[in-house]
């Protein structure tokens, strides 16, 4: 199984428990949650410590160790990316698989469970036309005032959604076309939403237009941009001007 594959598998298999973790009626609220998070969790590291003993890792919901640092191939999982949608029973959640190659996000799935879609860096699929309004996904509950901003400045239209993976995924799908985020995130929030949005041909980077660099000591990120690469240039200068 290639590296590509076992990463869209995993993501499936962990998007597949989960629902029958939350469909199980064992749990409510936030312990709905916690038990999503801690049994998807268990799945994905065994899975990947038994598939790829070699490779550093890298999870939301195990314990960062110095180990992964050494390593060339790092392995960044979120086993639920949105814990508040999943609890909700929203679709607007994910699961996270990225392999890392020397801190760069070259091979990933994100798989949506609510929606049945896998989305993976091996099986690009052609972009949707854009709509002539950009739409910008933007948080349900506390959408960044650089997105806001942005959006005024170049007549765009906010979309609020839930996790970081399902507002990425929503460009890669056609539903938006720029992702901005200034809220600060980690790196399993993105490692996979950006290596499949880069393997779709859509433009990734921090806000100041600087790569996206993983597996570092300090696994805080501060912002993000996934968008039409058409909407890049513009995006990154409006940013640019609201620092000034």
């Amino acid at each position: 199984m290639t590296d590509a594959e076992l990463a869209a598998h995993l993501a499936e298999v962990a998007g597949r428990i989960l629902i029958e973790v939350r469909e199980s009626g064992m749990f409510q609220g936030k312990s709905l949650g916690k038990a999503g998070d801690e049994t998807a969790n268990q799945f994905l590291v065994h899975a990947l410590r038994e598939q790829r003993p070699d490779d550093g890792l890298l999870s939301e919901e195990s314990k960062d160790t110095a180990d992964r640092l050494s390593k060339k191939r790092v392995w960044i999982v979120d086993p639920v990316d949105g814990t508040r949608e999943y609890g909700e029973a929203r679709s607007d959640w994910a699961v996270h698989v990225a392999l890392c190659i020397d801190g760069r996000p070259e091979i990933g799935a994100v798989a949506l469970p609510g929606l049945g879609s896998v989305l993976r860096t091996d099986a690009p699929v052609a972009l949707p036309e854009a709509a002539q309004t950009p739409r910008l996904v933007v948080s349900r509950t506390r959408p960044a005032k650089e997105a806001v901003a942005v959006a005024q400045t170049i007549g765009g239209e906010l979309v609020a959604m839930g996790s970081a993976g399902a507002k990425a995924m929503a460009v890669v799908r056609g539903e938006a076309e720029i992702y901005l985020h200034t809220g600060g995130q980690y790196e399993w929030d993105s490692a996979a939403p950006a290596a499949v949005a880069l393997a779709h041909g859509l433009h990734a980077s921090r806000v100041d237009g600087s790569p996206l660099i993983y597996n570092q000591t300090d696994t805080y990120m501060p912002d993000l941009l996934i968008c039409r690469p058409e909407w890049a240039p513009r995006v990154l200068d409006e940013v640019a001007r609201l620092g000034d």
